[in-house]
């Protein structure tokens, strides 16, 4: 046989025994009291409750019942109403804070993403760096292996070289051997040969030290001779410096007094300066004029011309007309003469 579900009467029972006892009704203690149930019918139940507590507020008790049982309903109700309201209060506070951490939560979670994300990023930059690095080692590997290879063949052969160099090394010890023998040989001869020749030169230093005494009392007698010479030479010097100073002095009054004299000729020359400067102006003034006037010649000569030309056309035009008037003079007589026929004939 299927069970049934939990109802609304079921719920609303329970929820009055919650509040006979003094306790909060809530979702939890609904399905406690109850002892089955599921969380969402019985959270729609007792929300469908609330709404009808709220409904039913305001509407005042059923006439009829006791004061004492009002009073005392009032009292339940008001007590009910602030511990629904303090109920309310502590599951606001705990989902709040529940909220809240579920924010902080979700924060701390995102840091991490951002923060995993930053360290896959610089782990895979990392990487890159390292798989880079590890192929130009293994390629400086490769180098160096080849390097190697090269490296111990040119030891070998520097080994082969140092074995030749080591013989002839030896040898070369034995012939220098040989030769510091025939060397020590040259050299007993050779101090025997310089001791004689020292000997030799030992006499010729002290012959010329004997001439070098004598030369150098010749050269003290001649410095002896030399100084008295110079110190007749220093007063004919100073004898003729004298006579230069009292020359220079004769010079210097001679400058003088021809800078005074070069000062007035100077003077003079800024005077005769001005002079021929005032000639060149009155001299420019006078070729300015005389230009002018030319030019007022020159127009005067075209006016001139102008009107000659004038004149000879207005006479050769004259002398035209009266050159027709004589020609035609002739035919106006005879016209005259014929017309003057004519009236006479006709006053007759």
């Amino acid at each position: 046989m299927a069970r049934s579900g939990v109802q609304y009467q079921d719920v609303q029972q329970a929820i009055d025994t919650l509040l006979s006892r003094g306790d909060t009704p809530s979702v939890q203690r609904i399905r406690e009291v109850l002892g089955t149930g599921s969380f969402t019918t019985i959270s729609e139940h007792f929300r469908q409750w609330r709404l009808e507590r709220e409904h039913n507020r305001d509407v005042p008790p059923p006439k009829g019942l006791p004061e004492a049982v009002v009073s005392v309903a009032s009292e339940l109700w008001k007590e009910a109403r602030e511990a629904a309201h303090d109920a309310l209060c502590h599951y606001r506070e705990e989902a709040d804070r529940q909220v809240e951490t579920a924010k902080l939560e979700a924060n701390d979670a995102d840091q991490r993403a951002a923060n995993a994300e930053q360290r896959e990023s610089a782990l895979a930059e990392h990487l890159r760096h390292t798989e880079t690095r590890v192929e130009g080692l293994s390629r400086d590997l490769a180098a160096s292996q080849a390097d190697e290879a090269q490296w111990r063949t040119q030891a070998r052969e520097a080994r082969e070289e140092v074995a030749k160099w080591q013989s002839a090394y030896e040898r070369a010890q034995q012939q220098l051997g040989e030769h510091q023998a025939q060397h020590a040989d040259q050299l007993s001869q050779q101090q025997a040969e310089w001791q004689a020749r020292l000997t030799q030169e030992e006499q010729r230093h002290e012959a010329a030290e004997d001439r070098l005494m004598s030369l150098l009392d010749s050269a003290r007698q001649e410095r002896a001779q030399e100084e008295s010479a110079y110190q007749q030479r220093l007063k004919q010097a100073d004898k003729r410096n004298e006579k230069l100073a009292q020359e220079v002095k004769t010079l210097e009054k001679s400058i003088y007094q021809y800078q005074l004299e070069a000062h007035a000729e100077q003077q003079a020359q800024q005077q005769l300066q001005a002079a021929l400067n005032a000639l060149e102006q009155r001299y420019q003034e006078a070729i300015k004029k005389l230009d002018d006037a030319e030019s007022a010649l020159a127009e005067e000569a075209r006016q001139h011309d102008a009107r000659e030309k004038a004149w000879q056309e207005q006479l050769w035009s004259r002398m035209d007309a009266m050159q027709r008037q004589l020609t035609d003079l002739p035919t106006s007589l005879s016209r005259d003469q014929e017309s003057e026929r004519e009236d006479k004939d006709s006053l007759e």
